[in-house]
């Protein structure tokens, strides 16, 4: 039931193959103290990285999704809506 695209990329990473893959997006990392800027309706969003997660309006938070979703009222991946590719 997965995508070909999906499957493709399980099988690289499993076999140890170097190249693009979906399933490397999903492990981004950002060093603690990076700080993300984004201006969503003419609103400038600061969120700080931290050890722990995010900071956002002075609240942690465990996901960039999470802040997207409360900034947009919509369901966002956090890394496409921040800029992190």
């Amino acid at each position: 039931g997965l995508r070909a695209s999906l499957r493709r990329a399980i099988t690289q990473k499993a076999s140890g193959e170097d190249g693009p893959s979906k399933l490397a997006a999903a492990s981004i990392s950002l060093k603690p103290g990076t700080r993300l800027l984004r201006d969503w309706n003419g609103t400038t969003h600061v969120v700080d990285v931290t050890d722990a997660g995010y900071v956002w309006n002075g609240k942690s938070h465990r996901s960039l999704s999470a802040i997207a979703r409360e900034i947009t009222g919509a369901r966002w991946s956090g890394p496409r809506f921040f800029g992190i590719q």
